[in-house]
């Protein structure tokens, strides 16, 4: 067996050992649109959201919390958390390359996000009757597109912040500016227009969700901007990387 396997398993099962880790990602964002559906006026449509209900509109954007919570916070605080207690250090002294670390850390909160994806859309869609996403292709690239964004940047804070406290704190400010600016904690059409379109380009890209599954698409303007934020910050992240 390969190294780059052996980390990968031991990863795996260190992850799965912090249920609330675990339920935050992939399962509470689904809890919380079940807790809505349960308001039967949250189920009516609305002049505003362009006669959707809110539960229809605000579906997209916990798709968007899911995947900013664990790519700002869950996964640079998971490996600075690894740095302060010497883990990284160990490993150092093994065949990894901090590539291959930030590799096996990048797939194991990709395929988490994906689950927590599916689960949401599963639940709306098939649970409380929310139509399917309009564009299907242009949502799984924008869902592919904004993770890769969110992620790299996280991948970025853990390559260098030295504490958990840290990269805890970048992450979380980082998060409650993108929910912020994406439309997230006040609905769209509460905000600016300049606002919002700076929140198109701000990952994990809560505008292009909204627009491929209840609106008319995502632009090809965001999908690229966010995809070379995502090779930049990728590969900063390989280049400053450090043990300790």
């Amino acid at each position: 067996m390969s190294a780059l396997s052996t980390v990968v398993r031991t990863e795996l099962r260190l992850f799965l050992r912090e249920p609330v880790t675990v339920a935050v990602a992939v399962v509470v964002p689904s809890l919380v649109l079940l807790g809505l559906a349960a308001v039967p006026a949250l189920r009516e449509p609305i002049e505003p959201t362009g006669n959707l209900s809110f539960v229809a509109f605000f579906a997209p954007s916990l798709l968007a919390i899911s995947i900013a919570m664990l790519g700002f916070q869950v996964l640079p605080t998971g490996l600075a958390t690894y740095r302060e207690r010497g883990v990284l250090r160990r490993l150092s002294a093994t065949p990894m390359r901090p590539a291959s670390v930030l590799f096996v850390q990048l797939i194991i909160n990709l395929v988490t996000a994906t689950i927590g994806a599916v689960l949401v859309v599963a639940v709306a869609v098939g649970v409380l009757g929310v139509p399917a996403p309009r564009h299907p292709l242009g949502f799984a690239i924008a869902f592919l597109v904004g993770t890769a964004a969110v992620f790299s940047v996280g991948l970025l804070i853990a390559a260098r912040a030295p504490q958990a406290r840290t990269a805890s704190g970048v992450g979380t400010m980082l998060f409650l500016l993108a929910m912020f600016v994406g439309g997230v904690y006040l609905p769209k059409f509460l905000l600016p227009d300049w606002l919002v379109r700076i929140g198109d380009f701000v990952p994990p890209g809560a505008g292009m969700f909204w627009e491929t599954w209840v609106g008319t698409g995502a632009e090809l303007a965001p999908l690229l901007v966010l995809a070379g934020l995502a090779l930049a910050a990728t590969a900063g992240a390989a280049r400053f990387f450090r043990w300790e």
